[in-house]
């Protein structure tokens, strides 16, 4: 099974995926705009990874890819599901600058919402972003309709200094607005 969007399909990680997971793991210049934090990690442990992702009903693990064709951009993920209450995490990352400005994170973003919102009825998702992270900003709150809901002081240590965690979310009524307003699947 995969999700679908206009430019990109969202599938499960297989385990032909693992070299290029791993070397994105490694990549620090990728992690700097993120909000985890990486330390350097083998082949091997993504493997364990790989490994416990076939009985984890709470952590949906997905690899982006262009419709058009071509290598995988990135990851996404809906992580923490939190099914009595009925939300989760979403994230995502796209891989190197070619693949930034194609309108694959807008689209994965909207994929997924619309999987969580209408396939699995979700009622809420949230993610963090760093503040320096502008683009991340954009794509969430004012491409994708999530709404700034907090901020914690000095989260993330990068480049030499603090910055903010932004938290962001939307529910599945604000989902519907902007369904509404962007005629994004129209």
């Amino acid at each position: 099974m995969s999700l679908e969007g206009r430019r990109v399909r969202l599938r499960a990680v297989e385990e032909g995926d693992l070299p290029l997971l791993h070397a994105w793991a490694n990549d620090q210049a990728l992690w700097s705009h993120l909000g985890g934090w990486r330390l350097p990690s083998s082949l091997d442990s993504a493997k364990t990874w790989f490994a416990g992702l076939k009985s984890d009903v709470d952590n949906l693990r997905l690899v982006i890819e262009p419709l058009a064709g071509g290598p995988p951009v990135g990851t996404a993920n809906l992580v923490g599901l939190d099914w009595k209450n009925r939300h989760a995490e979403h994230g995502l990352m796209l891989a190197g600058a070619e693949t930034r400005r194609q309108g694959y994170g807008r689209d994965t973003v909207e994929a997924v919402m619309r999987y969580a919102f209408q396939e699995l009825g979700l009622h809420r998702l949230h993610t963090d972003i760093i503040e320096n992270n502008a683009a991340s900003h954009a794509l969430f709150t004012d491409a994708c309709g999530w709404v700034v809901e907090g901020r914690q002081a000095d989260w993330h240590y990068r480049q030499g200094r603090y910055w903010d965690r932004v938290l962001v979310g939307i529910t599945a009524d604000q989902y519907q607005t902007h369904l509404t307003s962007s005629g994004y699947w129209l």
